[in-house]
């Protein structure tokens, strides 16, 4: 095998333990390959079949041949980028990480590729001149969305190399970083990225919404609240509680759907409902459903209101008016779908990091667009009951929300509201608060998937 010409690690430095021992790699560590300017460096240096990025501030060890492997596969398959499983190493514990398959709708910026990518000096190389320039931090992912036009994104699912993450320092537990405040300058940059790719593969859409009257059809109630749950008696009291002390000037009712519940979570609801009879307790006949198909109870139930409006039964409401402000937000902005802001706490509510999450970069003019990109639209939902009642909710327990604000945003309008609305508990039984590696895989890949129909979807719509 020739000399391989390229290798970058980020920032400069590294432990002497774990520099690779690998004659046949040439090290360059001087470009930020997150920036414009450092990466048009890599590329321009790169002058043989392919060059490797690494993007944590050490070397890894890679395995025996792993570099030939990569390189084997990537002939084989034409790939213009080409990532592998990985170890790590944490204390004294090697922990495996499997990842995904890239498919048409892994949009989002922080797609996890493993810190050690192999590209393909020609596809790099032709993406030059599209790359925007000034870019601080969104160069490498607009490049392998360049890539990914024209060339095959492969992952190998074999774990080639090992990476110590005792070299790295203390962070912070992220939740939610996508939509962390303090990144909101490095949102806006990858949203303009995808926006301009969106263009290219003609799945953009205009700000040009299908028109709903809001006031068409006669419902017992102008709202109800919708609250699936199963086996959450620490909690669910709370969020009864949430929606019943709503100052309202309009009738609302609360629809609990209660998946069978075995914790003495069914006891609570029955004996909220004796007391308010605008409480409806629903459980399902059928014992095959998840949180989406407990919505579509709820929704297709006769004593649904005009809009239908979304409670985790771990969670609450910010104050009395919330449903005031969604409802008046709905005549107000003539939306089909609202979204709220949301405050991050624990389960004694009190607040935690990231803290507000409002996602001020969604706009009315490509926040259907900028949907694509990210894992999710805020909190509270809720929607106008006709659409909801025709498209119905995906029956799974996670991602049906994000299903939903794809398809609406595809025709209508979403309107925002950014007051803090919602209090978004994160505790050990939520069911995204301590996914292992499996189940978080198989979460960012049924949201890929609902992007990749979803991108389907636009641009059949365009090419008609």
């Amino acid at each position: 095998m020739q000399p391989f010409p390229f290798f970058y690690t980020a920032p400069t430095g590294y432990p002497e333990d774990s520099a690779i021992k690998n004659g046949s790699l040439n090290l360059y560590s001087q470009s930020n390959p997150f920036s414009y300017e450092g990466l048009i460096k890599i590329i321009l240096t790169a002058n043989d079949e392919y060059f490797l990025i690494f993007t944590k501030p050490f070397l890894p060890d890679l395995g025996k041949f792993a570099i030939e492997r990569m390189v084997q596969v990537a002939s084989d398959t034409g790939a213009g980028l080409l990532y592998v499983d990985y170890t790590s190493i944490i204390d004294d514990k090697r922990i495996s990480h499997p990842l995904n398959d890239y498919q048409p709708g892994s949009l989002r910026d922080d797609f996890d590729f493993g810190p050690l990518l192999l590209i393909r000096t020609k596809a790099a190389k032709e993406a030059l001149n599209n790359l925007t320039t000034h870019l601080q931090a969104a160069a490498l992912y607009e490049l392998r969305l360049l890539i990914a036009i024209n060339w095959p994104i492969f992952h190998l699912n074999e774990s080639l190399y090992t990476v110590n993450e005792n070299y790295l320092p203390d962070q912070e537990i992220r939740q939610f970083a996508y939509v962390d405040p303090k990144n909101r300058s490095v949102q806006l940059e990858m949203e303009a990225v995808c926006t301009r790719h969106l263009k290219v593969i003609n799945a953009w859409l205009p700000p040009v919404f299908e028109k709903i009257d809001l006031n068409k059809g006669t419902f017992p109630v102008e709202a109800s609240v919708i609250i699936p749950v199963k086996n959450r008696c620490r909690t669910i009291a709370d969020a009864i509680n949430s929606v019943m002390s709503q100052q309202t000037c309009f009738p609302f009712n609360l629809i609990v759907i209660d998946n069978h519940s075995t914790d003495g979570t069914t006891d609570i609801i029955a004996g909220k409902a004796r007391q308010d009879n605008r409480i409806i307790h629903l459980i399902p006949e059928r014992n095959d459903l998840g949180i989406g198909g407990c919505w579509n109870e709820g929704v297709q139930h006769a004593l649904c209101g005009r809009f239908a409006i979304q409670l985790d039964s771990d969670d609450v409401y910010s104050d009395d008016q919330t449903l005031t402000k969604i409802v008046e937000g709905f005549y107000a902005q003539q939306c089909a779908m609202l979204v709220g802001s949301y405050r991050m706490c624990n389960f004694n509510l009190e607040t935690i990091p990231p803290g507000i999450i409002d996602h001020k970069e969604w706009t009315e003019e490509n926040g259907r667009n900028n949907a694509l990109r990210i894992n999710g639209l805020g909190a509270p939902r809720a929607f106008f009951t006709p659409l909801l009642r025709s498209i119905k909710v995906p029956n799974t327990s996670y991602g049906e929300d994000y299903a939903l604000g794809l398809r609406f945003s595809r025709n209508w309008k979403i309107g925002r509201i950014y007051d803090v609305l919602y209090l978004c508990r994160r505790w050990e039984d939520n069911s995204d608060a301590s996914a292992d590696q499996v189940k978080t895989n198989a979460f960012n890949h049924y949201k890929d998937k609902l992007r990749s129909i979803e991108l389907a979807a636009r641009q059949r719509m365009n090419n008609k």
